[in-house]
């Protein structure tokens, strides 16, 4: 298929999927509302705008980062790979050589979500909320080290075999304990940062990690232990992001009693 062609079904699919969303703002606005939209005319040109800019985002996803993506989970989880790093071993691979796995979850949990229009939107919106009191990177960089921290974990998770529930169960305990000391400002922030991350971006590299290490790691199913790395990235960042708005109120109150 030549990219034009690709391009155009693309754009039919987002003008599809985009239609739902302009019939209920628009039903809403004349029939509920009953008022004339103010710019329609910049409006509608926003939203051409949205349209060939989703379809542009989809399509590169297509050709760049989905396939690099599925490369990288094969490469990184290739037995002979791992053993040319840990070296020859009677006992089989163990958890500790798959190390490059752990980085590159890491490494690829920040750098996709710092990319996430969905959290970069969400971080605009609590900086001019909160005027200014919420830095956008601030924000971006608490969750990306919290989408990382989670899919490293998830990682380690998957090679190690340990049932996913122990660990989601232990996350969302710390995530109530957190929320009876975290400024009240930031819990609700902290909760919707949690479900922004796991978006166009994030979410196709993290699932062809996770399949890709599942499928080749002895013992492991790719049905059971290959899912779960999206509920990892979800739930991190809660945590994370709650740490930064408790240490930065613990920095406030340390610099006016030393004031």
């Amino acid at each position: 298929m030549g990219f034009w062609e690709q391009f155009a079904d693309i754009t039919l699919a987002t003008i599809k999927d985009v239609i739902p969303i302009v019939v209920i703002l628009f039903g809403f606005q004349f029939g509920v509302i009953r008022r004339r939209i103010a710019n329609l005319r910049k409006v509608l040109v926003g939203f051409v705008y949205v349209v060939l800019g989703l379809a542009l985002f989809l399509l590169g996803l297509e050709k760049a980062l989905f396939p690099i993506g599925r490369l990288m989970a094969e490469q990184l989880t290739d037995p002979d790979f791992i053993r040319a790093w840990s070296g020859p071993s009677d006992m089989g691979l163990r958890w500790y050589d798959y190390f490059w796995v752990y980085i590159f979850a890491f490494a690829i949990g920040a750098s996709t979500t710092i990319a996430e229009p969905s959290l970069i939107a969400v971080a605009m919106k609590a900086n001019e909320v909160s005027g200014g009191s919420i830095g956008v990177w601030g924000l971006r960089i608490a969750v990306a080290i919290g989408v990382a921290i989670g899919i490293s974990l998830g990682a380690w998770r998957i090679v190690t075999g340990y049932p996913i529930y122990w660990f989601i169960i232990a996350g969302y305990i710390i995530v109530v304990i957190q929320t009876f000391f975290a400024p009240k400002m930031i819990v609700p922030l902290a909760y919707d940062s949690g479900g922004v991350t796991t978006s166009t971006v994030t979410v196709p590299l993290v699932a062809a990690l996770g399949l890709g290490l599942a499928e080749t790691v002895p013992g492991r199913s790719a049905l059971i232990d290959g899912f779960g790395l999206i509920a990892f990235a979800s739930l991190f960042p809660i945590i994370t992001v709650m740490a930064y708005a408790q240490i930065a109120e613990l920095r406030t109150k340390r610099s006016k009693i030393m004031d």
